[in-house]
């Protein structure tokens, strides 16, 4: 499961150092050289990068590591290509794969925050903070994480798997966001009844994960079946069924995800 490495520290301010890590984006999609790796300076060079628009991600092993991003039209430089952010969480090296993340989330929510949304006054970054602030008004604007829960469902030996509209060819737990004024434990209960008409009980916590598609914080849980039908809401769901001891499993999430960690867990026997 992608997680934070060990050896990376996050940094609010720019430091000085000869070979900088530049994680540079264009819309859902990182520059990166022929194999995945990010390009260095020279080969940044054709774009014009000022360096005020450097955004500070941190050290990765002593190595400072920085973002940046650039207009939809932006085509890449020689040796260089754009590949979506997804593919290297998919079979991309896990330490950058898990630095790309958080360096999109910052660089995203700097280029959706020129502008205050409150008066539309130019913004600029807070020292000290990772915050955005209006010369204007004065309103302050945080990068954003959106939580979301994750739910296994258990019914003895057997568990509950879901298609959704989004991602039709994957068989996976149910999630969704949390409204305002919810807790986690709320959100589980309301999500599950709403998605497939069940009602669960017994939630135990498995595991967080930061997942910047687009910057949400996966919070996942297993509970036990309590009651019901199985009811799919169709605005939400393809289908869900029960898979127990002996069914061949379906094709699951990217192994690197807290919904596959999750599955693999509490697969039937």
């Amino acid at each position: 499961m992608i997680a934070t490495p060990a050896g990376f520290t996050p940094l609010l301010a720019p430091v000085a150092h000869p070979a900088p890590l530049t994680f540079v984006f264009r819309g859902g999609a990182i520059l990166l050289r022929e194999g995945g790796a990010p390009a260095d300076d020279g080969e940044l060079a054709p774009l014009g990068l000022a360096p005020e628009a450097m955004l500070p991600v941190g050290l990765l092993a002593g190595r400072y590591c920085r973002a940046t991003w650039v207009p939809e039209a932006t085509p890449a430089p020689p040796g260089l290509a754009f590949a979506t952010l997804r593919s290297i969480f998919v079979d991309g090296d896990e330490t950058l794969a898990a630095v790309a993340g958080r360096a999109w989330q910052i660089a995203d929510w700097a280029r959706t925050h020129r502008f205050c949304g409150a008066c539309s006054g130019s913004m600029h970054a807070l020292a000290g903070e990772r915050a955005m602030k209006c010369a204007a008004c004065g309103h302050s604007a945080y990068p954003r994480i959106s939580p979301a829960m994750m739910v296994l469902v258990k019914r003895g030996p057997e568990i509950l798997l879901a298609r959704h509209h989004r991602v039709s060819a994957i068989h996976t737990a149910l999630a969704g966001f949390l409204e305002a004024g919810e807790s986690i434990e709320e959100a589980v209960h309301r999500e599950v009844h709403e998605e497939v008409g069940l009602q669960v009980k017994d939630l135990r916590y498995f595991a967080s994960q930061s997942w910047p598609f687009p910057h949400s914080l996966m919070i996942a849980f297993t509970a036990e079946y309590a009651g019901g039908e199985v009811r799919v809401d169709p605005a939400e769901l393809l289908e869900a069924r029960w898979f127990g001891p002996g069914d061949a499993m379906p094709k699951l999430p990217m192994r690197r995800s807290v919904a596959r960690a999750l599955i693999d867990a509490n697969i039937p026997r």
